[in-house]
């Protein structure tokens, strides 16, 4: 949809707004809930279903669709893939479970689209799911706040630094809402983490680890034939054509793809579990709105692991294995904490467990990340992960994959979101797009 149309759109729904409104006033006196087909887009009742639209239905796509089937303030009603196959199971599944749920024989109510512009046209769909490959996320979601729709995206929420701010300001333009699926920020464990950390009981932090996988290489898989399901111009869509194989594209949805490994579609394994657990580290340290002025990497240049970043008030931030699996660890002068998602732990246990008893039972509970989205989609507030500390955790893994490519030491400027003296570290913030259509 054009920008002119939507501005045309919009002006029309706030004339039918007024005159509804007034209207209603003089009429009753008394205005209660406001229809959400008057109102229009952005203004939704509180007994209204929010109308969802997913882009990329395969396996991250269905989990997602898991996630909201099962609540009754949301409906899935369209889904976009640029398979064929994943398009009809998709449809299955959704429709499936209504049809199951709600006693309707033969229920049909998910349109499908190969092309995911198509869904944003539909005016009735209030909000859209992003669970595309990394390299088409900034597009897609910026495409979906102009088109008057919020978004819940995946993490990592871009594959760029220059597509994370470019991100947020259109966020600030259209006035949307946007969710990024860091979904630990709502499970207990990580939230007494962070309860623990600010509260001082570790001392003065001084230290902090973080193991997650290894950073992106180029992509280096040999050629397969394309599968004819698939266009695959547009799996590709604003990154490089790259030649077909099933290990970043698989047919069938059971399996996670392995294209997060790669850097012309994703950030690495170090992207893809950093926005989990880097994510945590600058949560909980209040790093939320910024990030390290500093990166050293490891002398080695074919090591995996080693990169030091140091804070503006001096606190190490390493990314290394310290033999706990994928999980982060604070040092303070007083004590230590781990976390991840299957443990909790203090030394000295008191700090968790100031009466003591066994923890391991506690703090299980995962919350709801997707309700927290739907909430903040009805109150007009921004959610817990929202599109600036998406942004900053993202581009904490994205400037640790540069510097792990140069080999060299980066000074970066978090409040201009540049790097100092390096001239070929800046021109990596961002990515040539190609012309797919």
């Amino acid at each position: 949809m054009k920008e002119t149309q939507i501005k045309k759109n919009q002006k029309e729904r706030t004339v039918t707004r007024r005159h509804f409104i007034r209207n209603t006033a003089l009429a009753a006196g008394l205005i209660t809930i406001v229809p959400r087909h008057v109102l229009g887009r952005g203004f939704i009742a509180p007994n209204d279903k929010i109308n969802l639209g997913y882009i990329g239905l395969g396996k991250q796509g269905g989990i997602l669709a898991n996630k909201f089937m099962t609540n009754t303030q949301a409906q899935i009603i369209a889904g976009a893939e640029v398979w064929g196959s994943k398009r009809e199971w998709f449809k299955q599944l959704v429709e499936g479970y209504y049809a199951d749920k709600r006693g309707v024989a033969n229920y049909s109510g998910v349109a499908t689209y190969l092309q995911y512009e198509e869904l944003l046209e539909r005016k009735e769909i209030d909000a859209v799911v992003i669970a595309t490959p990394d390299h088409w996320h900034a597009q897609q979601s910026i495409d979906a706040m102009k088109s008057g729709k919020d978004v819940f995206c995946e993490k990592p929420m871009t594959n760029t630094i220059k597509d994370g701010r470019d991100m947020v300001n259109a966020l600030k333009k259209y006035d949307r809402v946007l969710q990024v699926g860091s979904m630990q920020r709502s499970w207990a464990k990580f939230i007494k983490a962070n309860e623990i950390v600010k509260s001082g009981k570790l001392g003065e932090i001084k230290k902090v680890l973080v193991n997650v996988g290894d950073p992106y290489r180029a992509y280096d898989l040999p050629f397969q034939e394309t599968p004819k399901d698939v266009d695959w111009n547009l799996w590709c869509g604003p990154a490089p054509l790259l030649h077909y194989h099933d290990t970043i594209a698989p047919e069938v949805v059971k399996t996670y793809p392995a294209w997060r490994d790669f850097k012309e579609i994703g950030g690495g394994r170090l992207a893809d579990w950093g926005t989990h657990m880097f994510d945590i580290a600058q949560w909980c340290l209040g790093q939320d709105r910024t990030g390290p002025v500093s990166f050293i990497p490891p002398k080695d240049p074919k090591a995996m692991r080693g990169l030091r970043m140091y804070y503006e008030n001096g606190i190490e931030l390493v990314h290394e294995d310290f033999g706990r699996g994928w999980a982060v660890r604070f040092i303070g002068s007083e004590g230590s904490l781990d976390v991840s998602r299957s443990f909790l732990e203090t030394t000295p246990t008191t700090i968790l467990m100031p009466d003591g008893g066994d923890s391991k039972e506690l703090f299980n509970d995962q919350g709801n990340h997707y309700q927290n989205w739907l909430d903040a989609i009805k109150t007009r507030q921004q959610p817990i992960c929202d599109i600036e500390t998406g942004h900053r955790s993202a581009s904490l893994c994205h400037i640790a994959n540069i510097a792990y490519e140069l080999n060299r030491p980066l000074q970066w400027n978090p409040v201009k979101e540049k790097f100092k003296g390096d001239q070929e570290a800046n021109k990596m913030r961002k990515r040539k797009k190609r012309k797919y259509a």
